[in-house]
């Protein structure tokens, strides 16, 4: 029994040892973790400065990625008024005429450009109580008006000299005479523009073969040390002043080209004038005559008439046009005679053959373009010349280059000609295709330019086609 109550004794001394040690570690590893909290407690928090450094930077990388993805935007620079100064931002502008507005037209005649003559002997025509937007009044009951007149021909006239039109749009009762009591610069419109043309009168250089002479007219032969061509004043005597019906409202910088060039806004209030179009669009280019010592009166007739807004934008964007063509003056007078053609056709032809003849030009083109696609995809894929014509296609070039310099000497429109020099490079393209075109480096011509040569391809000289081509050739 002794014996047990000691083993007991030593087993409750064992567990109890056990208990103890292990009440040590647990408290060892207690102080341990107090000692790391607290050695976390005391590692020193970054300052505020660090904080905004931080932040300034994770910012900047932000703006960066930002604009990196972000369109740029051109800003507008603020348009400028008369003094100079940057004008404020305006909305929609409204016209500054109501319809239903009565108006005097002036028009003046002048061989100066600018104008501060407002005699009674300078006025050419004078229309009171017009009415703004009227469709219905008139001779023929849609607003139109005319003035048919002589203009006596002065010496400058005669001789290259120019005459304007003055055009004074003003509210009925006013004057267009800034010296007049009654002149009102805010509804005052003018516009001015040059009645006679300069144009190009060509000399004749080429004489009949057989008799030695030419055939024109002894004024257009070119003398010898003479220029190509002299300019000459040249006159037409029909011009219409077009007062455009428009109420849309349009913002000031944002209207759309070629519109811009012709609404003018008030520097000071958010309204725009009407639009005053002097209009010759439909004089044609061979209705115009030289003017010379011979003339002594011209006949002058002046339309006025309303236009729609759709209607005047079709003719700006052909001003427009015929500007851009006036850059290249070798071209213009090209240009002037399609133009003419053009004009002519939609004066004379029937509206349904017309729409037809276009049908038919468009198909027209289609099937060129097409006829060109394959023959360019033919030869550009040919391995084998076997059974095709290398003959034929020196011939078809010496062929397109007769018709190409046909074209040129008539002065046929622009599309044809281009149609003919396409074709023309085709068949120069597809000598390369033929034959092995190669130049001898030794044998120069004129000593600088190695002299070409070509030798006919393998698959042409190692069948029958050879044969038969000069065969064909020959008979």
């Amino acid at each position: 029994m002794a014996d047990d109550s000691n083993d007991n004794t030593t087993a409750s001394s064992s567990n109890g040892e056990v208990v103890a040690t292990d009440a040590a570690a647990t408290n060892e590893n207690t102080q341990v973790q107090q000692n790391g909290q607290n050695a976390e407690n005391q590692q020193p928090r970054p300052g505020g400065w660090a904080i905004f450094k931080s932040l300034l930077f994770r910012m900047f990388i932000m703006y960066m990625i930002a604009s990196f993805f972000r369109r740029p935007q051109q800003q507008q620079e603020p348009q400028k008024g008369p003094d100079g100064k940057p004008m404020p931002s305006y909305g929609p502008a409204t016209n500054m005429f109501p319809k239903g507005l009565a108006l005097d037209l002036y028009a003046y005649l002048s061989e100066s450009e600018v104008f501060d003559d407002f005699k009674p002997e300078s006025l050419f025509w004078l229309e009171e109580e017009l009415e703004y937007g009227d469709w219905t009044s008139g001779l023929t009951k849609d607003g139109t008006y005319i003035k048919d007149g002589k203009i006596k021909a002065t010496p400058t006239i005669q001789n290259n000299g120019s005459i304007y039109l003055h055009v004074f749009i003003v509210k009925a009762g006013n004057s267009p005479d800034p010296r007049d009591s009654s002149y009102d610069k805010k509804f005052t419109i003018k516009k001015t523009k040059r009645l006679n043309k300069f144009k190009k009168r060509k000399f004749v250089q080429t004489v009949n073969l057989l008799t030695g002479k030419s055939d024109a007219h002894p004024d257009l032969i070119r003398a010898q040390n003479e220029s190509k061509y002299e300019i000459l004043s040249h006159w037409h005597p029909n011009l219409t002043i077009n007062l455009v019906d428009d109420h849309t409202a349009w913002t000031r910088g944002a209207v759309p080209a070629p519109l811009d060039e012709f609404i003018e806004f008030h520097p000071t209030v958010n309204q725009y004038y009407p639009v005053v179009y002097l209009n010759d669009y439909w004089n044609m280019n061979n209705e115009y005559f030289p003017l010379n010592d011979t003339i002594k009166e011209l006949n002058f007739s002046l339309t006025f008439a309303p236009m729609s807004l759709f209607k005047w934008q079709i003719y700006a964007a052909q001003s427009m046009r015929n500007k851009w063509y006036s850059f290249m003056s070798d071209m213009n007078d090209g240009d002037d005679e399609d133009q003419d053609s053009l004009k002519q056709t939609l004066i004379e032809t029937n509206p349904y053959l017309l729409a037809l003849t276009v049908v038919v030009s468009l198909v027209h083109s289609v099937f060129e373009f097409l006829a060109f696609k394959n023959d360019i995809q033919f030869w550009k894929n040919r391995k084998s010349l076997e059974g095709l014509s290398v003959r034929s296609v020196f011939f078809n070039v010496f062929q397109s280059l007769i018709v190409c310099l046909y074209v040129l000497d008539n002065e046929t429109n622009f599309v044809v000609k281009v149609s003919v020099f396409i074709g023309l490079a085709i068949e120069v393209w597809k000598i390369g295709k033929v034959v092995n075109v190669k130049f001898d480096r030794t044998n120069k011509l004129l000593g600088i330019i190695p002299k070409p040569y070509y030798e006919d391809k393998s698959t042409y000289t190692e069948s029958n086609t050879k044969r038969y081509d000069q065969v064909r050739f020959v008979y």
